[in-house]
């Protein structure tokens, strides 16, 4: 199969809105992939892997800048899905002094032999930015459809595997009494239940049905799901990364447990001498390396205790077993309540002590790994800040011939100029691109061709950016970004010089003060 194919697909579901449709072209790619042919299986790997939008090698050792520049593009397509697949093995595989020399030579001579659209494809894959709206969802939902066996098979599967390639394989290779044999299996990371979000804890409470729900606690720290066998642990990552050797301490605590093998979900957390959490950059440095700030586990979920599978079983006793298991200092702070005022306050005091804020969940539910469903409801207060957008990339795929990601900036008073704090293209509605690109052609400050990736603008449009917090970035020179920025609406009303300072960001940063939300 050319890589071309798996381009053309991708372009077309990213072109559509329409999650029907959207499985509908995934689907008709994979009709074409022939179980018969020696190389199928390897091959149906990588092309459900391409078409949830990331490569089956976890590293490659590239990144942004690798791919800042490529050569001339090849005239005709031409290059084959496994040999693009050995080519990104090859890369992988470099190490030792002059391997980032060599990765280079073979990047550069694979994106010479790719045509303009597969290296912006390549571009997209390599660095996680492909945003053709192939989540792993639809990828599950398309297999389904080609194999002929309910969706919520290829799910389960998926969730218990880990994989939605592994799931996606078994559909289109052995069908449903493949898709049968997977089952939860300890010391085998699974896929995480997930949350749906809400504005409100009243809001998350009445579409839970208003009766007695769990409050939890949300910590900013790392997701970890812990595996204990024949009491070896091991500790995966929310994308399933194992990180066992990087976490002794979350070792030690777990291996101290009472009983046998056990399967317990939550969160690894660095706290300051007054236990309360450390910014969210000391965790993630720490979860990186071995050694350095000490994190502290807390769970709030179990799914294998005491030789049975807990899965399926209500969450009020899954919190029972919980319970009964993990001693309270390693248990994230929960409150049961169906009074919303209760819960409200039990947020409040959350936000107060320096968590994000609150999960709240029915305590009916199984764990839906994998899945991001109702049964779960975040709430996390809401940031805004007004800032200057300083520059806007062209748009790719469904958003091709639109301005569409903004670069976004703080005023520096001291300066006169802008600190950048990140980037976004979330929250945009086809009329904001519409609207934005016409703005932003407007203000256009560096000649533009049909090339250029990102346009530089004069700084005077304000938009108002709603996040979830900030981290520290040696990537800006603010030392600062925003954490899941998106747009809520264009501040015509303001000018650059009301846009908040880069004092006022430092000050949230530190806890001093926040913003209006």
């Amino acid at each position: 199969m050319l890589l071309a194919d798996v381009v053309t697909t991708s372009a077309a579901v990213a072109a559509t809105r329409a999650r029907t449709r959207k499985v509908a072209e995934i689907a008709e790619l994979l009709r074409r992939l022939d179980p018969a042919d020696p190389t199928g299986l390897e091959l149906t790997t990588v092309v459900a892997s391409y078409l949830g939008g990331s490569l089956p090698q976890r590293r490659t050792g590239l990144g942004w800048r690798s791919m800042a520049s490529a050569p001339p593009p090849a005239d005709e397509p031409s290059l084959e899905v496994l040999d693009v697949h050995a080519r990104f093995d090859a890369m992988a595989a470099l190490a030792g002094p002059g391997s980032q020399g060599r990765r280079s030579a073979a990047l550069s001579d694979l994106l010479g032999r790719a045509t303009e659209q597969e290296q912006r494809w390549l571009r997209g894959v390599v660095t996680g930015e492909l945003r053709q709206g192939a989540l792993d969802a639809l990828v599950q939902d398309a297999a389904a459809a080609v194999a002929g066996v309910p969706a919520a098979d290829v799910r389960r599967a998926a969730m218990l595997a880990g994989s939605t390639v592994a799931a996606v394989v078994a559909a289109l290779h052995g069908g449903a009494q493949e898709l049968a044999g997977f089952g939860l299996q300890v010391g085998r990371a699974l896929l995480p239940m997930l949350a749906s979000s809400a504005t409100t804890v009243a809001e998350a409470l009445a579409g839970l049905g208003g009766g007695p729900v769990a409050v939890d606690t949300k910590l900013d720290g790392i997701r970890v799901q812990v595996h204990r066998r024949d009491g070896e642990v091991i500790i995966a990552t929310r994308t399933l990364e194992d990180i066992t050797a990087r976490l002794p301490e979350v070792v030690a605590v777990v291996a101290a447990l009472p009983g046998g093998d056990v399967v317990l979900d939550g969160e690894a957390l660095a706290l300051d001498e007054a236990g309360r959490p450390r910014a969210f950059q000391e965790t993630a440095s720490r979860t990186a390396q071995a050694s350095g700030t000490v994190v502290t586990p807390f769970f709030f979920d179990v799914l294998h205790a005491g030789g049975r599978d807990l899965l399926d079983v209500p969450l009020r006793e899954r919190l029972d077993v919980l319970d009964a298991l993990v001693p309270e200092p390693n248990r994230v702070a929960r409150l049961v309540t169906a009074d919303a005022d209760a819960a409200t306050e039990f947020a409040a005091q959350a936000v107060a002590s320096g968590h994000e804020g609150v999960v709240v969940k029915d305590l009916a539910s199984p764990y839906a790994a994998g899945r991001r469903g109702g049964a779960w409801v975040k709430v996390k207060p809401v940031h805004t800040l007004d800032l200057v957008v300083l520059a806007v990339e062209r748009g790719s795929g469904r958003r091709s011939g639109w301005l569409s990601n903004i670069h976004l900036g703080a005023r520096d008073p001291e300066s006169g100029g802008f600190v950048m704090l990140g980037k976004t293209f979330k929250g945009m509605t086809d009329e904001v691109l519409a609207w934005q690109t016409q703005r932003f052609r407007e203000l256009q400050v560096e000649p533009s061709d049909e090339d250029g990736y990102v346009v530089r603008v004069r700084p005077e449009q304000v938009v108002e950016i709603a996040f979830d917090g900030l981290q520290r970035s040696t990537r800006y020179p603010g030392g600062l970004a925003l954490r899941f920025a998106r747009v809520v609406r264009y501040r015509d009303d303001k000018t650059a010089a009301d846009a908040d300072t880069i004092e006022t960001v430092r000050g949230i940063a530190s806890g001093r003060s926040r913003p209006a939300g």
